[in-house]
């Protein structure tokens, strides 16, 4: 864990709402993803993926427009509520699949359990469209630690601190009371330009070192150690 030392204290109050990224903080889909994505964009667009994207740290609606730029194909909002539809569909289709190759991070759940016990509120803020982020954590048994209702999707809008304000409102709860788990530096800012706290997960493509650069306010390696995730959200 980097940033100031910090200790476990029972008395330190832990956030009243805990807000988690998905992919590559969460869990692993270990290059499914990208086929899934990819299936649905040549069902609405009747091309084939050649090149997707940067799908690092953004949403669906902009890599969707990025990635359709890229193909030559014309993109407005009613492709995209088609292309959710379809990316939410082959995810349904495909969650045997995703339960066989994919996996839940280590410690993923251990943290999300602990946090239930101690009476967190926890929800999602994922640039992935609602149906697949459902598909995708109930694949890995995560789902039963989270209110998905207050959580905020790739539908609800293309920028990160827009999820995590509407997530906020739909839980009720301010800036103040959260914490942002994340695992690359657009997650960082974007958690900083809502008010959010942000604990930075080093287990995607980002670097510890690149997310301490990004502002983290903490920054772990994994979330194996739960006592270690428990004190970085109680800092």
């Amino acid at each position: 864990m980097r940033g100031d030392p910090v200790f476990w204290r029972e008395e330190t109050p832990v956030p009243e709402l805990v807000l988690w990224d998905i992919d590559h903080t969460l869990m692993a889909t270990r290059g499914l993803g990208r086929e899934l994505w990819a299936a649905a964009f040549e069902q609405v667009t009747g091309v084939a993926l050649r090149e997707q994207a940067s799908v690092t740290g953004s949403t669906e609606q902009v890599i969707l427009r990025e990635t359709a730029r890229l193909h030559g194909v014309e993109h407005d909002e009613t492709l995209f509520t088609r292309f959710a539809d379809a990316l939410g569909a082959v995810h349904v289709r495909r969650a045997a699949e995703l339960r066989e190759r994919g996996h839940a991070l280590p410690g993923a759940a251990a943290a999300l359990a602990a946090l239930r016990d101690r009476g967190v509120r926890q929800s999602v803020v994922t640039g992935n469209v609602r149906q697949a982020a459902e598909v995708k954590l109930a694949s890995f048994g995560l789902d039963s630690y989270l209110n998905l209702e207050e959580g905020a999707y790739g539908e609800d809008g293309e920028r990160r601190p827009k999820l995590l304000r509407l997530a906020l409102g739909r839980a009720g709860v301010k800036a103040t009371g959260a914490v942002f788990l994340g695992d690359t530096p657009a997650d960082v800012a974007g958690g900083h330009e809502a008010g959010v706290r942000v604990v930075a997960v080093a287990s995607g493509k980002t670097s510890a070192a690149e997310l301490e650069s990004a502002g983290a306010e903490m920054v772990l390696d994994g979330l194996a150690d739960t006592a270690q995730v428990l004190a970085a959200l109680r800092a």
